[in-house]
């Protein structure tokens, strides 16, 4: 595995002595963001901003197909040719180096990684960028998570099984979010989108809340990270059925815009400047099932785990609420989702829950967390789920997955 130099927020911001006591307050943030209806086709132009004229592309066969016209062209337009790079599927090291490999064996070096798909395509851009030294520009195809603007990368096995997190220096120093391309994608990875950002304000209340707890670059949230959080949970609220109808008739609308970029930017600065807890912790614990890494997004796992922290917490007033919305928008809101049951699956989700404990956010719980209460928190959680699903029902749920009444 050829690796750079590991970037450690402990040294840069708290220092190398770990008798040094001061934790500042961080707030970390991409360096532009832009998102509208057709932006992608002026992708070019914004490539002058971080002035760059040979940039690589890294994007999946079914994003060329798609997409890859109007990217090209926008590039033709601004007289750049790029070097295209086909991505393979997996956020992985032996992914990362194959690119790394084909890069380096082009004639002259490459000034800009551009990475176009959905999470993992964007993870492993931001890695490949990192180790080569050169700007990252983000393209989300889907805003199933809050991955773009983050300078975060989430690294899995071959397998897809999580591995380890990724830390970088700096964020991407462009995020682009096309919302026509938002709404002619799949509306399952909006609703899974939502699922990831509802998680980041409460999580974010837990760090905030807990003195002890850190963010992603081991530091306090501070203020403005904590109140863009809560906006994000908010928008969520008031506008994502908005933005589902929008997507269903492939429009783009007020509703879409503002859920996009609640997916996207409100989500991606909220959980990266004001901490991680149970909610993805369990979520990450999850992939350890390999039936659910293979037919299941990150956000419809984070939507669980986010259940899950709620009652861990026994914050139940909130943990009926977001469950009401989960259930209002088709996110998973009980194990039988997730193609789990509570009884004949036990030995596998007490392994998930050993595993959500090699998470270091775990630790941001503001009292301890063991295996044992994580899983009782996930039954209870599973519990007030189907109590609420044989209140209002899982039609949504069940139509975005395509499965009978």
């Amino acid at each position: 595995m050829s690796i750079a130099e590991p970037f450690s927020p402990q040294e840069v911001f708290l220092g190398k002595d770990a008798g040094e006591k001061i934790v500042p307050n961080v707030l970390i943030s991409s360096q532009r963001y832009i998102q509208g209806d057709g932006v992608i086709a002026h992708l070019g132009r914004y490539l002058s901003i971080i002035q760059s004229i040979r940039p690589a592309i890294l994007i999946s066969e079914g994003g060329m197909r798609r997409i890859g016209d109007k990217i090209l062209e926008s590039l033709r337009k601004a007289k750049i040719e790029p070097v295209v790079v086909t991505f393979m599927g997996e956020s992985s090291y032996e992914e990362i180096d194959r690119a790394l490999a084909l890069l380096r064996t082009e004639e002259g070096p490459v000034d800009s990684l551009i990475a176009i798909g959905g999470g993992k395509c964007l993870d492993t851009g931001k890695s490949i960028a990192y180790r080569l030294s050169i700007p990252v520009v983000i393209c989300p195809t889907i805003v199933s998570n809050d991955a773009p603007c983050s300078a975060v990368s989430v690294i899995y096995t071959p397998d897809g099984v999580f591995k380890e997190i990724e830390l970088f220096p700096s964020n991407p120093s462009m995020v682009v979010v096309d919302t026509r391309i938002i709404a002619q994608a799949p509306l399952r990875y909006l609703v899974s989108g939502m699922g990831d950002a509802m998680a980041t304000w409460y999580e974010a209340r837990t760090c905030f809340g807990n003195p002890k707890a850190r963010n992603n670059v081991d530091c306090r949230p501070t203020i403005a990270a904590r109140t863009i959080a809560e906006q994000c949970a908010k928008t969520l609220y008031e506008y994502g059925t908005g933005a589902i109808d929008a997507v269903k008739n492939s429009q783009v609308n007020g509703d879409l815009e503002r859920i996009a970029e609640a997916n996207t930017l409100l989500s991606g600065m909220g959980f990266e400047s004001g901490g991680l807890a149970a909610a993805h912790s369990v979520a990450g614990g999850l992939t350890v099932i390999s039936e659910l890494h293979k037919n299941y997004l990150h956000g419809e796992m984070v939507a669980i785990g986010l259940l899950t922290q709620l009652m861990l917490e026994d914050q139940i007033e909130d943990a009926k609420e977001v469950t009401s919305f989960f259930s209002e928008v088709g996110l998973p809101v009980h194990l039988g989702h997730l193609s789990l049951d509570s009884k004949s699956d036990i030995k596998d989700l007490e392994r998930a829950m050993e595993a959500s404990m090699k998470n270091p956010f775990i630790g941001n719980e503001p009292f301890e967390v063991n295996p044992k209460n994580l899983l009782d928190s996930i039954l209870k959680a599973n519990d007030l789920g189907r109590e609420i699903a044989s209140q209002k029902g899982d039609s949504a749920y069940r139509s975005i997955h395509n499965l009978k009444k």
